[in-house]
């Protein structure tokens, strides 16, 4: 029932699928957002791709989906890194 951004992404949502099963992820998540907050003002979300933790590690992963890296997503990453130390893994 979830309407993927393009065939790429629907590609890797398969591939994330298959290693869940297998046991190499676990709790794999669509869209995991994060509020940008600056100085306690919103100044935006960052919609993430896919979220889910690796076998042998305790932080999720973050993951998006890249066709073309725009100066918004740019600046998005930026804050993810910056406000929630979160370095977002481009595939």
């Amino acid at each position: 029932g979830h309407v993927f951004a393009s065939k790429t992404e629907r590609a890797r949502y398969e591939e994330l699928l298959v290693l869940q099963v297998a046991g190499e992820i676990r709790g794999l998540e669509l869209q995991p957002r994060y509020p940008l907050l600056v100085n306690k003002v919103k100044v935006g979300t960052y919609v993430g791709d896919f979220r889910y933790i690796q076998r042998g590690n305790q932080r999720p992963t973050v993951e998006d989906v890249k066709g073309h890296r725009t100066s918004v997503y740019r600046l998005k990453a930026k804050l993810v890194k910056a406000i929630h130390g979160i370095e977002i893994l481009e595939t």
